[in-house]
C-alpha cells in the first residue's frame, strides 16, 4: 500500500476497510507504544528470569566443584600418612610378616576401598 492510499485515496478501485487503515497509521505514527512497551517489559521479565536460573545453575556447579575438591583434599590428608607409613615400612626393609607393616597395609587398603565405595555411591545417586 502507498501512503496516498492510507490517507484515503483509493487507487485502482482497491477498497480497504477503515479500521485497518487507522491501525496501520497508528502503528506508523507510534501510537501503539503502550502495546510495544508491554511486550518489551514481558520479554525483559522472561530474560531476567532465565538469567536468574542460569546464575543459580552456575552457583550450583561452583558449589559442587568446591565440595568435590574439599573431599579430595580431605581424602589425601587422611590417606597420606597411611601411604607414607606403608612406603616407609616397605622401603626400610621391613618384612610383610611384621604386625605394623600388615596393619599399615590393611589400613591403607581399607581406606582406599571406603573412598572408592563413597565415590561409586555418589556417582550412582547422581545418575538416578
Amino acid at each position: 500500500m502507498k501512503t496516498v492510499e492510507l490517507a484515503g485515496n483509493t487507487a485502482g478501485g482497491m477498497q480497504t476497510e477503515p479500521n485497518g487503515k487507522r491501525d496501520l497509521i497508528a502503528a506508523l505514527a507510534g501510537r501503539q507504544a503502550d502495546r510495544e512497551s508491554l511486550v518489551a517489559h514481558r520479554t525483559r521479565r522472561v530474560v531476567l528470569t532465565s538469567l536468574g536460573v542460569l546464575q543459580e545453575q552456575k552457583a550450583d556447579r561452583r558449589r559442587t566443584r568446591s565440595v568435590a575438591l574439599a573431599c579430595v583434599l580431605v581424602a589425601l590428608l587422611l590417606l597420606g600418612p597411611a601411604a607414607w607409613r606403608v612406603a616407609d615400612d616397605l622401603i626400610s626393609g621391613e618384612r610383610f610378616c611384621d604386625v605394623t607393616t600388615q596393619f599399615s597395609l590393611w589400613f591403607s587398603f581399607l581406606c582406599l576401598a571406603i573412598v572408592g565405595a563413597v565415590l561409586v555411591a555418589g556417582w550412582m545417586r547422581r545418575k538416578s
